[in-house]
């Protein structure tokens, strides 16, 4: 009998990895030239960090070089279309997250690429819990506090750009645990979190790759953090779920996606060395101390996490009515 558990949000976590991707045979000589990996964020961020690090795992296990290509633009819509477009051959990839497969089809009316079909799951990176967080001598010392001051008047909430995952995990606080605060979109949470600490900010929603080492020194105070249970990392803020509001669970997170006709062998390798480069012990280090949670899922496994993903906020943003391209 074959044993099954539940992964993040219920994904089913099978023991045998499922194949995505066409049905067409891995050529022989697969990889012959270098991968490109195109990130739609600038260089030096969390996304590109994580990308040069797998890159640099996976490249000399296929024997080639893996180039992370950085495409800034447009909510990584140009970097989403470069891959879409690309041939389906596994020598160029996507760095995918909560933006460019679930939510840009709720914040413009017109993509120029399909992301349930255009493109599919090779291999999940991790994803980061998200924090409310406010200064160490803030008056508000738990959610309650923070609540009772908004619905009085409204506080400001940083976030590292608008219709990131911070940005729309703090418009579902809001709408769950019903109260008002006024958004601050920044070039980023580092810039978001020394503002908080300059007191511009009243609070601020961040991911735990940028949160934790406030946290952890005490230059900030967590007073929620929106996943099914407390980070180990900062064990001390109580989930939403603890305090009330158990509808209110989201946060950012990473995987590689490639075209959606690339065959199917080819992601299996790709998923293969993904999973190993997520697993090697340096990166598990670095990625627990950061609070970032990973799971070792087949492509079919990311695939029906990223439509769990879709039935959730595509209709919360369209409801909260936030666009792109109004």
């Amino acid at each position: 009998m074959r044993v099954r558990r539940r992964g993040f949000l219920g994904v089913s976590m099978g023991m045998v990895p499922a194949v995505a991707g066409g049905a067409r045979a891995q050529p022989a000589d697969w990889p012959e030239r270098p991968l490109r990996w195109v990130v739609g964020y600038p260089a030096g961020g969390p996304s590109d960090t994580f990308a040069r690090l797998v890159a640099g795992f996976i490249g000399p296990r296929l024997g080639q070089t893996m180039v992370v290509d950085n495409r800034p633009g447009g909510g990584a819509v140009l970097a989403s279309e470069t891959v879409a477009r690309s041939a389906p051959d596994g020598y160029t990839l996507l760095h995918a997250d909560n933006g460019n497969l679930v939510y840009n089809p709720a914040l413009y009316s017109r993509l120029p690429y399909d992301p349930d079909h255009d493109l599919t799951g090779v291999g999940f990176i991790g994803r980061f819990p998200l924090f409310l967080v406010v200064r160490p001598d803030s008056p508000w010392r738990s959610l309650a506090d923070y609540i009772a001051a908004a619905r009085r008047q409204a506080p400001n909430y940083g976030t590292p750009a608008v219709a990131s995952p911070h940005h729309l995990a703090m418009e579902m606080l809001k709408r769950r645990a019903g109260f008002d605060a006024t958004h601050i979109p920044y070039r980023g949470g580092p810039a978001a979190m020394q503002d908080l600490l300059a007191g511009v900010v009243d609070s601020v929603l961040i991911d735990c790759a940028t949160g934790i080492p406030f946290l952890r020194e005490g230059k900030a105070h967590g007073l929620v953090v929106l996943s099914e249970a407390r980070s180990a990392q900062a064990p001390q803020v109580p989930t939403a779920r603890e305090l009330g509001i158990p509808d209110a669970v989201a946060f950012g997170w990473q995987a590689m996606h490639a075209p959606g006709a690339t065959p199917g062998p080819v992601i299996a390798r790709l998923n293969a060395e993904l999973r190993a480069a997520v697993a090697e012990a340096g990166m598990q280090e670095r990625m627990r101390g950061l609070g970032i949670e990973s799971a070792p899922w087949s492509p079919r496994q990311l695939n029906e996490f990223v439509a769990a993903e879709s039935a959730i906020w595509r209709p919360l943003i369209r409801e909260l009515g936030i666009r792109l391209d109004a």
